[in-house]
């Protein structure tokens, strides 16, 4: 019998009540339809999205009277999968095996994330590593990396590709990416430096870092495009807002030292993404930190590009109702675009979002299908000064939650328990992702979030992903459509010249 598969998304247009888009929750198909064939889908729903364990679903459209499309718009709507004649369950099953292909195919090339230390020269009251630089117990953690240690763990990385079925070869691509604590202190260029010659002589490597680049003028000769490329930077306000925030130990600020390096990167090169760390009580600081960039001039560069994040309850230390989830933090975000012509410079926190669904309307790319959410569920290593792995820079310093490790003598050791907990996460393993829409957009969520506040890495974590993908997918098309609007004007009054 013929029946709405259970994984379209409705998107109804502002101001637009007699169109609407159809999206594909597995197939990625994006359709735009009339009113009349949207209601017509709705009507053969066989059951309603179900309700999340944590919170409700944003409020659907309302179903109008059903009319009869022609043959041929139902076969369309067949051919790109919003009508189905399986089964739920036979759907589910197809939809599970469609999440196992995509969820081992993104696993493939594993990614590494170098720790050269946990030390930190700032003292951020929301870090979730807070702890070890308070806590005498975790002296010991904050030593650096060695060359040794260095040494053991390019000779396993053949292991870990192995281990992924990558076919050995003489120079492989490899990702590395700089963490910390903070990696770029003065006193760690050394095993910087190290790491980076090591990585050229084993591979062809493409280097990023997140940084406070508090001392980042220490790294100037290893910055540009074939070097370190990428460095993620935050800033958490203005001047005067900042450095009440992300404070060395002395309790001074850090706010021109950063600049002025975010600065010299941009002459280098260097692709720089400043993350705005952003809470209730600094949200209306953003406008003065727009006007900030623009005196800088970072704007004019097309390396660079600023955006906003809420801040997590991540410690005793942070109030939960100082904070946004993202979807309230957009909505802020766009009505201060909307009062301070200054606050372009400033990306809202879904702008990926819009992006992606913006190149599927110009026909630039392919939807974007995740069943899992990050690299930490696919083939993310992360590892620490000691050799420990981790599939999650969130969760580290624990051996007991290690993947696994580098032995002495350059072994892999995997620990099978904590590997499959991280790497089989995806949106078939709790059953509301399992029978959620947007699954395959959203990927269940951060798993560290959904445990903070369920207990459980396997929970959902859906931070309002529905009325965001709604929203942004809305935006994103009535924004093509303008384009092309603008664009027969434009041709027309070239014909008429």
């Amino acid at each position: 019998m013929l029946r709405t598969s259970s994984y379209v998304i409705y998107v109804d247009l502002p101001n637009e009540s007699d169109q609407m888009l159809l999206v594909h929750g597995y197939t990625g198909a994006y359709d735009q339809v009339s009113g009349r064939v949207a209601n017509y889908v709705r009507s053969l729903e066989s059951k309603k999205p179900p309700k999340p364990l944590y919170g409700d679903w944003s409020p659907e459209p309302f179903v109008d009277d059903a009319v009869l499309p022609s043959e041929q718009t139902i076969n369309t709507l067949k051919k790109r999968g919003y009508l189905t004649e399986l089964s739920v369950d036979a759907e589910q099953a197809l939809f599970d095996k469609l999440t196992k292909v995509r969820h081992t195919a993104a696993g493939r090339y594993p990614g590494y994330v170098f720790m050269p230390t946990y030390d930190c020269n700032l003292r951020c009251s929301y870090c979730f590593q807070d702890h070890m630089r308070r806590d005498n117990a975790c002296r010991t953690m904050l030593k650096t990396m060695s060359p040794a240690t260095v040494d053991r763990i390019f000779a396993a990385m053949p292991k870990i590709e192995e281990y992924h079925q990558i076919p050995p070869t003489e120079k492989p691509h490899r990702s590395i990416t700089f963490f910390g604590g903070e990696p770029l202190l003065a006193r760690n260029r050394p095993i910087i430096e190290y790491i980076i010659a090591k990585a050229q002589e084993t591979s062809t490597p493409s280097f990023g870092v997140v940084s406070n680049a508090t001392e980042l003028q220490e790294y100037r000769h290893l910055l540009g495009p074939e070097l370190i490329s990428f460095i993620q930077i935050t800033l958490d306000g203005p001047p005067h807002e900042h450095n009440k925030r992300r404070i060395y130990a002395d309790g001074s600020g850090s706010f021109e030292q950063i600049a002025q390096n975010i600065s010299m990167a941009l002459e280098l090169k260097v692709r720089i993404s400043v993350r705005l760390n952003i809470d209730r009580n600094n949200i209306h600081e953003l406008p003065e930190l727009a006007r900030e960039i623009i005196k800088r001039g970072w704007h004019h560069y097309d390396n660079f590009h600023a955006y906003t994040a809420p801040i997590n309850a991540a410690n005793d230390r942070t109030d939960r109702k100082t904070t946004f989830s993202s979807w309230e933090l957009d909505r802020a975000i766009t009505e201060l675009h909307k009062q301070d012509q200054d606050m372009f410079v400033i990306e809202r926190p879904d702008m990926r979002l819009r992006s992606q669904a913006g190149q599927i309307f110009t026909s630039q790319s392919l939807p974007s299908l995740q069943p899992s959410f990050c690299g930490a569920n696919t083939s993310m290593y992360v590892i620490d000064a000691f050799a420990n792995l981790f599939a999650c820079w969130e969760r580290t310093g624990d051996e007991r939650i290690r993947i696994g490790y580098i032995t002495e003598e350059s072994d892999l050791v995997i620990e099978d328990a904590m590997n499959k907990l991280w790497r089989s996460r995806n949106v078939t393993t709790n059953a509301i992702c399992r029978q959620c829409r947007y699954a395959h957009y959203c990927g269940g969520g951060c798993a560290v979030l959904a445990e903070n506040r369920h207990g459980e890495l396997s929970a959902n974590f859906c931070d309002g992903y529905a009325a965001r993908f709604r929203a942004g997918v809305a935006e994103s098309y009535q924004k093509h459509i303008a384009s092309q609007q603008e664009a027969v004007k434009t041709e027309s009054l070239c014909e008429e010249v």
